[in-house]
This record gives C-alpha cells, structure tokens and sequence, in this order.
C-alpha cells in the first residue's frame, strides 16, 4: 500500500503523456524536422511550470515530506558536458521517437518495439555504470 500514490502518479503521468500525444512517434518526428509546435509547446510549458514550481519551494520554503527544507544545490557550469550528453540523448530521441517518460507508455499503448528501445536504454545505463570512473565528467 505504501507504493500505491507512486503508481497512481504513474497512471496519471501516462494518461497525460497520451492524451497530449507527447508519447506519438509522429509528433516527435514533426519536432525534429521543425513541422510542429506542439512539442515543443510541451516542452516550453514544462519548463514554464517548473521554473515557477522551483521559485515558489525558495521563496515559501517548502518542506518536504520528512519536514526538511529542499534546498538546491548549484551545477558544475562545465558546458561541454552538457552538449556531448544533450546531443546523445537527442540523437536516441530522434532515432528512436521516445524519450524514458513515453517508452513505458509506448509499451502500455501495445507497442511492443519499445521493448527493444527500453533494453538498449537499460544497456547504456549499465555500460555508463561501468565506465563511469573511466571516462571524464
């Protein structure tokens, strides 16, 4: 029962992500070849909501459930980093018409090829795992 709010959320996250058609291959496509607006208008309003979720829990002092203040902690601001793992993900997004959020959906929806995108994506977090400490961060 203790899990029970986690997979409600989860429900309502894949009941959202297909009913605005974020989890559509064809609309991933459209965003890459710069045909529609309406993933990046997901995208744009996401990251809307989350710059003002992220001021709201500074300026009020949110607490989380174990009463602690959540307190953010400031980036390594080594931009390469970010460019080289931006456009890894990218190029599997593109490649594969799914990002972590709409694989599992996919999967949900019947689409058993998604199978195939979710093993690769587990391979490359194992092999990033493993070469972790070997490569430069």
């Amino acid at each position: 029962m203790k899990g029970l709010k986690f997979i409600i959320a989860g429900l309502l996250f894949g009941i959202i992500m297909a009913k605005s058609e974020a989890i559509s291959w064809y609309r991933i496509q459209e965003m890459f070849r710069f045909q529609s607006f309406h993933m990046y208008g997901i995208i744009g309003a996401a990251v809307v909501l989350g710059v003002v979720a992220v001021y709201l829990i500074k300026k009020f002092k949110i607490r989380d459930i174990q009463g602690n203040v959540i307190a953010f902690q400031d980036k390594d601001r080594t931009w390469p980093r970010y460019i080289i793992g931006g456009t890894i993900f990218g190029l599997g997004w593109a490649l594969t018409g799914a990002c972590p959020g709409p694989m599992f959906v996919n999967v949900g929806y019947g689409y058993w090829a998604m199978l195939v995108v979710i093993f690769g994506a587990l391979m490359g977090t194992y092999f990033y795992g493993l070469l972790k400490d070997k490569i430069p961060h």
